[in-house]
């Protein structure tokens, strides 16, 4: 299956920002990912969500490390037996609640276009509502290859 922007970045042209970007590296995934910040028209490759979603991943891993070493030095228990956690950790969680709220629109701008990569419609993403098996329909719908009718949510500039 190829596509017109496939062709254009093999002769060494970019791809437009409108159109999803087949095999894109990481670099250029992330880099898409923050440009697209609040898009949620046209389409993204599986290279593009993936490549997101492991960058997501690792750096949520990182913030939680932090947050766990930043919390134990100075932790107390309390008389209950309760572990209390030290001053450190606030840092940890503050930078956690702003990396949450910097990706959280452009997330579900990026569901929204891969999805439309499917020839889904963006509403399906509140199929991930429902409990376990919305989230397991939605990791099967971010699996799916891309479909040519899903041009139709492609926005030229």
């Amino acid at each position: 299956m190829s596509y017109p922007q496939q062709q254009s970045v093999q002769s060494g042209n970019a791809v437009p920002l409108w159109a999803p970007y087949y095999g894109a590296p990481i670099v250029e995934a992330a880099r898409r990912f923050f440009k697209k910040y609040a898009t949620f028209t046209g389409r993204a490759s599986r290279s593009e969500y993936w490549w997101w979603t492991l960058i997501s991943v690792v750096v949520g891993i990182v913030l939680n490390i932090i947050t766990s070493v930043a919390g134990s030095a100075g932790s107390t228990v309390s008389d209950s037996g309760a572990m209390v956690p030290g001053p450190g950790a606030v840092i940890g969680i503050v930078l956690v609640v702003i990396w949450g709220l910097a990706i959280i629109v452009p997330s579900l701008a990026l569901v929204v276009r891969r999805l439309h990569d499917a020839n889904f419609s963006g509403w399906m993403i509140l199929i991930g509502l429902v409990p376990f098996l919305g989230s397991l329909a939605l990791l099967v719908f971010m699996c799916l290859p891309p479909k040519p009718e899903g041009q139709r949510f492609d926005v030229p500039a």
